[in-house]
């Protein structure tokens, strides 16, 4: 079994931080990407930020000078600093990894359960 549990998320103002976490637990063998997804209300879940094995970072437009992610191999962890939120920033942001299992392939996408961010203006 395998799960990814974020944190990190809450109420900040306008121009405000927060730093998000997922965790990957379970029966791991290895991971390829580690990477966040948000969806606002009314509206379709949106890449954020991805995090590749080879060190490999990819932002959308929207948060580009804002937001960096970072991955703790030892740990099977991301992160995601977020800085100068804005209020179009308020969504629940999801966890996406594509890992192996241990003894199993090939590669599996998996979700976290999501963590509210809320950006009042």
């Amino acid at each position: 079994q395998v799960q990814l549990v974020e944190s990190g998320g809450g109420l900040v103002q306008a121009g405000g931080s927060l730093r998000l976490s997922c965790a990957a637990s379970g029966s791991i063998g290895s991971i390829y990407v580690m990477g966040w997804y948000r969806q606002a209300p009314g509206k379709q879940r949106e890449f954020v930020a991805v995090f590749t094995r080879d060190a490999n970072t990819n932002y959308a437009d929207s948060v580009k000078g804002r937001f960096t992610i970072s991955r703790d191999y030892a740990k099977n962890t991301v992160y995601l600093q977020m800085n100068n939120l804005k209020p179009e920033d308020t969504a629940v942001y999801y966890c996406n990894a594509d890992l192996r299992r241990v003894g199993i392939w090939p590669y599996t996408n998996y979700w976290g359960q999501g963590t509210q961010v809320t950006v009042s203006s």
